[in-house]
């Protein structure tokens, strides 16, 4: 197994196309936004860290909302395309955004947040357990006494023992074209066991459709695993809770 798994050129080649893995890009910044902020309450949160930033989805939501933030990815096309959503949005001035992966932040950024999140399945890109704990580590590093850490990822536990093979994705009807998105998943046995995502685009209108496969490498990640490596690091109140597709999982720096 690969001891690095590079997903740079995944994200570079989908920055343009990430909405349509949303219904509604617009109405899934409002709904972060409001998700995001109930786990803040009462912890007094002004600066946050978006580990893992891709087009800018919980960032410019929370910007929205007042909240500073560092947004980080290391994919230079995705953040790029960030950058143009917050511009659009109006929040340029309340992101800063460093094209860093969790290894290198602590060269890239400067702490202590108040908040430190990583949404979107990137926690899974980590392969092995001793990147997983080196990442835990930093984001322990950058938070304040007390700080929150934040991990939204999928849920794999429930899925290893069927693999499912298929998974569907959006259909978008367009004025002069019909776009739809689903996946094909490769499961490898490892260990880790990983899974690739086959991320299809289907572009066409008629009789007439052009596909393009886009893949991408996950370790089959469950929640009692990272869960583990949080309260080897020092992490205390660890949580879990569901939403949609996504587990996510708090946890508090010592104060």
């Amino acid at each position: 197994m690969a001891q690095y798994n590079d997903t740079t050129a995944f994200y570079d080649d989908v920055a343009e196309d990430y909405h349509l893995w949303y219904r509604d890009w617009d109405a899934e910044l409002d709904r972060e936004g409001l998700n995001l902020r109930r786990f803040f309450r009462d912890r007094e949160v002004k600066t946050i860290l978006d580990a893992s930033c891709g087009p800018g989805t919980q960032a410019i939501a929370l910007a929205r909302l007042g909240y500073t933030v560092t947004a980080a990815d290391p994919s230079p096309g995705i953040l790029a395309r960030a950058r143009e959503n917050a511009a659009q949005y109006g929040v340029a001035d309340r992101i800063t955004f460093v094209q860093s992966d969790f290894q290198s932040l602590l060269r890239n950024v400067e702490g202590p947040f108040d908040v430190v999140l990583t949404k979107g399945n990137s926690i899974p890109h980590l392969l092995l357990d001793e990147q997983i704990e080196e990442s835990l580590l930093i984001f322990n590093e950058l938070l304040r006494p007390g700080g929150l850490l934040l991990i939204g990822m999928r849920d794999f536990e429930p899925l290893l023992e069927d693999r499912p093979r298929f998974w569907p994705g959006r259909v978008h009807d367009g004025p002069d074209e019909q776009v739809i998105t689903f996946d094909i998943w490769d499961w490898n046995d490892g260990p880790p066991v990983t899974v690739t995502f086959n991320h299809f685009i289907v572009r066409g209108d008629g009789t007439t459709y052009k596909a393009s496969r886009h893949p991408v490498v996950f370790r089959a990640l469950t929640a009692a695993e990272v869960e583990v490596v949080m309260l080897e690091v020092g992490f205390e109140n660890i949580q879990s809770h569901h939403d949609r597709w996504e587990l996510l999982i708090t946890a508090t720096k010592p104060a």
